[in-house]
C-alpha cells in the first residue's frame, strides 16, 4: 500500500473498552483516528524489536540499584566501558542514602541492546531494571549531522 492517502477500516470493540479509550485520549487532544495510529505503530515497534534482533534500535536502559553492595558500582562502569559501541550517554542520580538511579542511552541491534540489559539486571544490588526500545534509522554515529540552528 502507498504512502499517500489512508485506508478506512471498521473495527469492532465492547463499548467499555471503546469508553475507556476515549476517556484516555480524551486529555492529549487526540481524535481516535490518530491515537490508533499512534497505538498501531507502538505495537509493531514493540513486535519488531521483539521479533527482530537485528533490528536497528535506540532506546534507554534505566536501573535502581543499591550502592552499598560491594563492588557493584565499579561492575556498572566495567560495563559500560566495554559497551562503547552500544552506550550514548549515562546519568546517574542519588536517589536516597542507599539507592542510586543510573540511565544508559543506548543505541545498537535490539539484540545486542537487549543482551546488555539481561546482563545489568543479572547484577547483586540492581533492584529494578528497565529497558525503553524505539526504532533507529540505520546511521552510524559519525555520520549522523546536525545543521547549525543558530545564525551568527
Amino acid at each position: 500500500m502507498s504512502e499517500q492517502g489512508v485506508a478506512r477500516i471498521t473495527i469492532s470493540l465492547p463499548p467499555s473498552l471503546l469508553d475507556e479509550f476515549d476517556e484516555v485520549i480524551a486529555p492529549m487532544d487526540l481524535d481516535r483516528s490518530k491515537a490508533m495510529q499512534q497505538a498501531i505503530r507502538d505495537f509493531l515497534t514493540e513486535y519488531r524489536l521483539k521479533h527482530d534482533l537485528t533490528a536497528a534500535a535506540v532506546g534507554t536502559i534505566t536501573l535502581i540499584y543499591d550502592h552499598g553492595v560491594r563492588g557493584l558500582e565499579a561492575r556498572l562502569t566495567d560495563i559500560q566501558h566495554h559497551h562503547p559501541d552500544l552506550i550514548t550517554a549515562s546519568m546517574h542520580a542519588h536517589l536516597d542514602a542507599s539507592h542510586c538511579l543510573l540511565v544508559i542511552v543506548v543505541r545498537g541491534t535490539a539484540g545486542a541492546i537487549q543482551e546488555l540489559a539481561t546482563l545489568l539486571k543479572a547484577l547483586r544490588g540492581v533492584d529494578q531494571l528497565k529497558l525503553t526500545s524505539l526504532m533507529a534509522a540505520k546511521v552510524s554515529p559519525h555520520e549522523h549531522k546536525h545543521e547549525p540552528s543558530f545564525s551568527r
